[in-house]
């Protein structure tokens, strides 16, 4: 049977993400891996979750593995209310949605507000599972510049000027795949920026609350409120494989990324949900942080000396003071491709920078660095 004549149009525009297809590579035996955004086992409590699991089902009983509300679990979403208050976030229980991961959150926004041609306007580089969200739904994407303080707001504003863009995605701390940051005066102009031109921004958030020196950042919700969609995730500072994401949205945009999640997967793991609930009620999550930035931050450390003392002058870096990632580029005629073909035959792999970027030809001579996990693979196991 002809099956390539069942797919939709849409699947043009679809394909497999780079990241995970480098991915395979790095399982290889003797493999040393800079590629993965992913967390360090070490950094999972899990005496903590065997603990929480018991008392989930003697807590919640048969309810923990029941259907349950599309919005997410009543006692996760009361927990998180008060764990986004210390970000400065003020959101009541009906203000949040519980996805499954941001990347849940990115699939619904793309669903809900992106119809073909509609222009989008992005950091480049920026992170590749949002270009991959949104790509299906057939968007333009707009570029917006941005240097070693982050998005440029006098750029932003020339792009709301020029072009009717439906919204703006950023990854303001930390960013995946760079590593920088956007300044606290950057922060306010932003704000200033979207309000003036009545524009939506999504500030994906997921690393702020890894960092290993420097004063923290207060989100750029916080001075925009009403028109920013916030999202964040346990992913970091939990288990990425519980696939907790949270959103804060307007409450007219809310309602559709509502309706959306009920038709695609109804709600995410109830299951998931309580032992969450459970980790930040008790004061587990407070307690977890310090270890995990402890666990990282020599590992940032050795990384940043690494490439002083060995990367080619050539090459510039990022110097991110959190996060998980450190961004290399040159202005050299270097392709950061042949490089990674070069360096898996010698058991490294990193992340090819050109994949950040929403046009071709971008990012030739760039890289992304993970230290958070860079591990050496071994036959039964990393």
């Amino acid at each position: 049977m002809n099956y390539e004549k069942l797919l939709s149009r849409r699947t043009g525009d679809m394909g497999p993400s780079a990241i995970r297809e480098i991915l395979k590579v790095v399982s290889q035996p003797g493999m040393v891996s800079l590629a993965g955004g992913i967390p360090s086992p070490e950094s999972f409590p899990m005496d903590r979750i065997k603990e929480l699991t018991n008392l989930v089902i003697d807590k919640y009983g048969s309810a923990a593995f029941q259907y349950d509300l599309t919005e997410g679990f009543t006692p996760l979403r009361e927990s998180l209310s008060r764990y986004l208050e210390k970000r400065g976030i003020i959101a009541s229980t009906e203000d949040i949605i519980v996805q499954t991961g941001s990347q849940g959150v990115l699939d619904a926004i793309g669903m809900s507000l992106i119809s073909e041609g509609d222009k989008i306007a992005v950091e480049a580089p920026t992170y590749l599972g949002a270009i991959q969200a949104f790509r299906p739904y057939q968007p333009s994407f707009v570029r917006v510049e941005m240097d070693e303080k982050g998005m440029i707001p006098e750029s932003l504003d020339e792009t709301l000027k020029k072009h009717q863009i439906k919204f703006v995605y950023t990854v303001p701390t930390f960013q995946n795949p760079t590593g920088r940051s956007i300044s606290l005066e950057r922060r306010k102009r932003i704000a200033e920026i979207i309000t003036e031109h009545d524009a939506l921004m999504i500030e994906d958030d997921p690393y702020s609350n890894l960092r290993y020196t420097g004063e923290a950042l207060p989100a750029v919700k916080t001075f925009a409120p009403d028109n920013v969609i916030y999202i964040t995730t346990l992913s970091k500072v939990l288990a990425p494989g519980l696939r907790i994401g949270v959103c804060v949205a307007p409450a007219e945009i809310r309602k559709w990324l509502i309706i959306v999640k009920q038709g695609i997967d109804l709600h995410t793991s109830t299951f998931s949900q309580a032992l969450a609930a459970e980790y930040i009620a008790g004061g587990y999550l407070d307690e977890q942080l310090p270890r995990i930035i402890e666990l990282y931050r020599p590992r940032h450390a050795a990384m940043m000396n690494a490439l002083e003392k060995y990367f080619p002058s050539w090459f510039r870096f990022s110097r991110p003071e959190g996060g998980m990632f450190i961004w290399a580029e040159s202005d050299a005629h270097v392709d950061s491709e042949e490089i990674y073909r070069k360096a898996v035959k010698n058991n490294v792999a990193f992340v090819p920078g050109k994949y950040f970027y929403t046009q071709p030809g971008q990012g030739l001579a760039t890289m992304r660095l993970n230290f958070t996990m860079a591990v050496y693979s071994v036959e039964n196991g990393q």
